[in-house]
């Protein structure tokens, strides 16, 4: 049996921590979190038992015998110094995203988790979504033909952060998506962004996630263009009451859509394609596929293959440090386009 600690069980960490007490072969042996209430609640809703530490401090961990991993699900903010000191006592690390908000950090904590021999993982779900694993057979077999560009919607009336902005909270999901599909990083990227409701000073500090001085931009535009010339387009807004959960890779025989919000087909592959007749363009070969999907909820995937990854001591390539280092190097490149009114940026010189 694996022993973890659940750290943080806010809204992500208690659906870690039900996932991890399910796990045939983990022992949760600790939940940590820095509010006393939410630690009550959680024993009261999972009943659990008496010999789990519940503790406000991440310090008593080291009180725990044989404790082998930590799930850590806290503010992006606290990753660093959280996930750091967690490696140095020699624990694995599975870290909600993103790894960090700096991308030099996440790369210092992958060379430590390697000096270390030990497992790093980040909690990109979408990477374990059944249809985001069914969408990349596609796309890799070549059924879309010759891809053109893509598009993606996350939108909903909320919630609204106030440490992050628009692009940091949900850009990312897509982003890997994207990756993960195309089996490319993007080259260059571009944004552009309004703020409408947290409008800072000039005088405010800034940071890689926040538009500087500006304030939290609500609404973000993004592109990114990708080595072989594809490009992808990426709408966000915390503020549109019309909830998307879109993603569409457009080719010459056809789209794939990822639609979250139709749980009963949500990757649908719409062939077609232009055929020349005369001086017009007729479409030809339209057909909707409903593929079919494996079952399992992706966060559970996440968390086994995180229990496989220790047992068989193999990094998990899907979604290791080193792929959330890359987000957050796309992310930071994309928030300087951002804070620089829409000037591309150029990835290369963020390696």
């Amino acid at each position: 049996m694996i022993k973890i600690a659940v750290i943080g069980v806010g809204r992500w960490g208690v659906h870690l921590l039900r996932n991890f007490l399910a796990h045939p072969q983990v022992s949760v042996v600790a939940v940590v979190d820095p509010h006393p209430e939410r630690l009550a609640a959680v024993k009261q809703q999972f009943n659990l038992e008496e010999n789990i530490l519940l503790t406000t401090l991440w310090q008593d961990l080291q009180q725990v015998p044989e404790l082998t991993a930590v799930a850590i699900a806290t503010p992006a903010s606290t990753h660093y110094a959280l996930i750091k000191d967690a490696l140095k006592q020699g624990y694995h690390v599975l870290a909600e995203k993103p790894l960090t908000l700096d991308a030099l950090e996440c790369r210092e904590l992958c060379q430590l988790a390697q000096q270390q021999h030990l497992i790093l993982m980040v909690d990109h779900t979408y990477l374990f979504h059944p249809a985001v694993e069914q969408g990349q057979a596609v796309v890799q077999a070549g059924k879309l033909g010759d891809l053109r560009y893509g598009y993606a919607s996350r939108t909903h009336l909320g919630p609204v952060r106030q440490d992050v902005d628009a692009l940091w909270d949900l850009a990312i999901h897509d982003i890997a998506i994207f990756n993960n599909w195309l089996g490319q990083v993007p080259v260059k990227v571009q944004a552009t962004g309004t703020i409408w409701l947290q409008k800072y000073s000039p005088s405010s500090p800034s940071s890689p996630s926040s538009p500087s001085s500006q304030g939290l931009a609500d609404l973000v535009w993004v592109t990114l263009t990708y080595p072989d010339g594809f490009q992808a387009y990426i709408h966000l807004c915390w503020l549109n009451p019309d909830k998307q959960r879109r993603l569409v890779v457009v080719g010459s025989l056809g789209s794939l859509i990822f639609d979250e919000m139709l749980p009963s087909s949500p990757l649908t592959l719409l062939h077609g394609e232009l055929e020349i007749q005369g001086n017009h363009f007729l479409p030809v070969n339209q057909q909707r596929e409903v593929l079919e999907l494996a079952t399992g909820e992706p966060l559970q995937r996440v968390c086994d293959r995180f229990v496989a990854s220790i047992l068989h001591n193999t990094p998990p390539e899907i979604s290791s440090g080193w792929v959330g280092t890359q987000l957050v190097q796309i992310l930071t490149a994309v928030s300087t386009s951002l804070n620089q009114g829409g000037q591309p940026v150029f990835l290369k010189d963020w390696e």
